[in-house]
């Protein structure tokens, strides 16, 4: 009799789905609760319940990868597929602040519009702090596939530090303005302002979270070039984003009163 041989189906489990997939049902309640129920305390709280569950869930899924699992190279399908999904947020919120202001065209111009306009120069500078940290990430992944970790690490810092000063100036500008009585609630202007600024700084946040895991896990990242390479993916993104965000924001946001 021929012997047959068996094989025990194997599958790949991680408990550190769990925690990251609960995180857009706490910040989705924690908006609710804000802008829905007017209850501060408890949008906080769910908030801040999110955002554990987004560092648990994320650093403990990068330490097993890091530490036990292989490069598939998949990373290029991956990104590119969630990039798409970015693709069609971003693409709503435009089109509805294109729509609003086509709208109320002259309400917008004569009663929504800052006095003095928007600091265009200010959006001159985000814009190179953010195209020069596409090329410090572009250093960082071209340094990693040359085996050349402290090189990695330097520009993965270097990324790093221009993103959070890019967060600083914007965070800056908005107090500025909110201080002016331009804030989220003053106006269909003020709205789409903060809406698209906001989102886009929030996934400027969430790159520099990937960044700082990948520094973190940068002695056991050899032979691993999938991360870095989707983190730089998505960095660039967020960076042409950063275009059409900062042109319809502030640029068409602010027409007929520069």
């Amino acid at each position: 009799m021929a012997h047959e041989g068996t094989h025990a189906a194997h599958h790949e489990t991680s408990p550190w789905g769990l925690p990251t997939g609960l995180v857009p049902l706490f910040l989705s309640l924690a908006a609710v609760a804000y802008f829905g129920w007017h209850q501060p305390l408890l949008a906080l709280v769910l908030g801040g319940v999110g955002l554990v569950l987004f560092v648990l869930g994320v650093t403990g899924w990068a330490a097993e990868y890091f530490s036990r699992g292989k490069d598939e190279g998949l990373g290029f399908q991956g990104i590119i597929w969630f990039v798409f999904a970015e693709v069609v947020i971003f693409g709503s919120v435009i089109a509805g602040f294109w729509t609003a202001r086509v709208t109320h065209a002259t309400e917008w111009v004569t009663k929504w519009i800052p006095e003095g306009g928007m600091n265009l120069s200010l959006v001159a500078l985000l814009t190179v702090i953010l195209w020069i940290s596409s090329y410090t990430i572009w250093r960082a992944e071209k340094s990693l596939e040359h085996g050349d970790v402290n090189g990695y690490r330097l520009w993965l810092i270097a990324t790093m530090v221009l993103g959070s000063l890019f967060i600083l100036l914007h965070a800056l500008e908005w107090n500025h303005l909110w201080q002016k009585g331009f804030t989220i609630s003053a106006n269909m202007y003020g709205t789409g302002f903060y809406t698209l600024t906001g989102i886009h700084a929030s996934h400027v946040l969430v790159g520099i979270g990937m960044q700082l895991i990948l520094l973190l896990n940068s002695s056991r990242a050899l032979g691993k070039i999938t991360p870095i390479r989707a983190a730089s993916y998505y960095w660039h993104f967020v960076d042409l984003a950063w275009l059409l965000v900062a042109g319809t924001a502030y640029i068409v946001g602010s027409y007929g009163r520069f």
